[in-house]
């Protein structure tokens, strides 16, 4: 059978883990998810009752392309009242999921075998769909000094005709400021590479708030979810913020790549948008989830740690116990029932000796699977003595 080499992608490992971890499940063992970057919540539940109402007052059919228009304009006016931004709502364009503008972007933004730089480690996702669209992701390795993110002179080093940063980050939890950022956009414009702008996880940081990239350019194109911060993983819903000479174009692809999102999920999305009391609930979980891993993981053998600022990932450096952290990751998960995610995901140069810790769970799973971990590498370290 005739298959493409665009298909030739690499798996996605953490789902690999996750499917690892749901057999394990299946088999009767007690498994503590640390693997996936998903909410242990679902969707608010005053946004689910305003949509159970929606649904039930008639069917919903196709929307425009560009997402419902009361949609955007919302998102328009969350700009405003947390960056204190003026948007035009006809920039904004609602998508299947952060994947759907990511597809949307890549291909309004550059032809076949364009070069777009990825500061290294990164969500693995973003190499594979450049892969599939026949482009040339570019690894850029980056260092713990610069916090694991791109810095200006990566863009004419590396000749690249886009740049894609992530603030916070998956997997390091590590943000840019508006100096970073600022000296990001005017590095991409000087060489004429376009600039995007992963904001997936702002509203889940634990200090200081995450910088948009639309506060220091109206050139870059930035990409949201609902599926982080509002807790909407499965409705498979997002949007991206584009200059407005893009409009026309993703418009035209969105068109006849998507017809348009779920209006179901839209509608949803919406009504979330209006829930904050219920979703700051959950990041003060999270908060308190963060906390427990600094403290525990350290206690467990794990201190070699990147400084997470946001999102809920730790990324820790385990070369001290292995070089193989995907062989690591499954002793771990059939010696203390804590599924974690392998570095190679992320990196695939270095990443062999690091693994990322994901505290997205209930806090009771969190000391559950922290207490497991001290636990299994204790006997570890005893096994060895």
């Amino acid at each position: 059978m005739r298959t493409s080499r665009r298909g030739a992608v690499d798996p996605f490992i953490v789902m690999d883990v996750m499917e690892a971890a749901r057999a394990a499940e299946a088999a009767g063992r007690s498994i503590i998810h640390m693997e996936v970057g998903q909410p242990g919540t679902g969707a608010p539940a005053a946004a689910l009752d305003r949509l159970a109402r929606d649904m039930a007052a008639g069917p919903l059919g196709y929307t425009v392309a560009l997402g419902l228009p009361e949609l955007r304009a919302r998102i328009a006016r969350h700009y405003r009242d947390w960056y204190g931004l003026d948007l035009d709502p006809n920039r904004v364009v609602v998508t299947a999921g952060a994947s759907g503008a990511f597809i949307l972007a890549f291909t309004a933004l550059f032809d076949g075998g364009a070069r777009v730089g990825l500061g290294e480690p990164c969500y693995p996702s973003y190499r594979q769909i450049l892969h599939a669209l026949g482009m040339t992701p570019v690894g850029i390795p980056t260092s713990l000094g610069a916090r694991f993110q791109p810095v200006p002179d990566d863009v004419a080093a590396h000749a690249l005709d886009g740049l894609l940063v992530a603030s916070p980050a998956n997997p390091t939890g590590t943000m840019l400021s508006r100096q970073d950022l600022a000296g990001l956009a005017a590095a991409s414009a000087e060489s004429g590479a376009a600039l995007i702008s992963d904001e997936i996880y702002h509203g889940l940081t634990y200090g200081e708030r995450a910088v948009s990239a639309l506060e220091v350019t109206d050139e870059a194109v930035v990409v949201n979810s609902f599926s982080k911060y509002f807790s909407m993983t499965g409705w498979r819903v997002g949007w991206m913020v584009v200059p407005e000479a893009m409009v026309r174009t993703v418009e035209r692809l969105s068109q006849n790549l998507f017809i348009c999102p779920s209006h179901a999920a839209q509608r949803l999305a919406l009504h979330a948008m209006d829930c904050t009391e219920e979703l700051d609930a959950n990041v003060a979980v999270y908060a308190e989830n963060r906390r427990l891993m600094l403290e525990g993981l350290p206690r467990a053998g794990f201190a070699a740690l990147a400084p997470p600022d946001g999102a809920f990932y730790v990324y820790a450096d385990v070369g001290d116990h292995t070089d193989d952290a995907l062989a690591f990751s499954r002793e771990i998960l059939d010696g203390a029932g804590v599924a974690v995610t392998p570095g190679v995901d992320f990196d695939p140069a270095r990443g062999r000796r690091w693994l990322r810790f994901s505290y997205a769970r209930s806090t009771a799973d969190i000391r559950e699977g922290l207490a497991r971990l001290e636990r299994f590498m204790a006997a570890r370290r005893a096994a060895a003595e």
